[in-house]
């Protein structure tokens, strides 16, 4: 069995060394390490849904940032800047890091707080986006839930206009 296993892991370099010479300095088990951390991070990479109050899927955010409805199709982007892209890539909008929200003309209209409360430009409030996904309108309705997503995204895709 240990022969075995030996064999495995110097295939695994020998694989490693083949696509990067500086891999060559690397243990046998160091390389495996690699490629095992490399392999898990890139198969955790997934969208996460966002599912109305019936909880049916009604859309997607990819962790590029990319939005899609039900149907599978493109309907936006959120950038990792902030820019926020439509079907076609056209600019929209933007997030700005302090959670101010913009127009396509730069225009101020509202603002997601760090606890996910979400207000329109006039400082009212029009719901949250709690920790746990849950998204509730300002009477405590439940709107749906986006587990895993971005409280930021969330409240992009679910208070404001850009995705619709």
């Amino acid at each position: 069995m240990e022969v075995k296993e030996f064999k495995e892991v110097r295939e695994v370099k020998d694989k490693c060394a083949s696509r990067r010479y500086w891999l060559n300095s690397l243990t046998p088990v160091s390389c495996l390490l690699l490629f095992l951390i490399l392999h898990s991070s890139f198969s955790t990479l997934h969208s996460q849904t966002i599912c109305n109050s019936n909880n049916a899927s009604i859309a997607t955010i990819e962790s590029d940032g990319t939005v899609r409805n039900s149907s599978n199709s493109t309907i936006g982007c959120i950038e990792s800047d902030g820019d926020i892209r439509d079907r076609s890539n056209a600019y929209i909008g933007k997030i700005e890091s302090d959670g101010t929200v913009r127009d396509r003309n730069n225009a101020y209209i509202g603002r997601i707080e760090s606890d996910g409360t979400v207000r329109n430009r006039n400082g009212s409030y029009l719901g949250r986006v709690e920790s746990d996904g849950t998204v509730r309108d300002r009477s405590n309705r439940t709107l749906g839930t986006a587990r895993g997503v971005p409280q930021r995204h969330a409240a992009l895709y679910f208070f404001f206009d850009f995705f619709k």
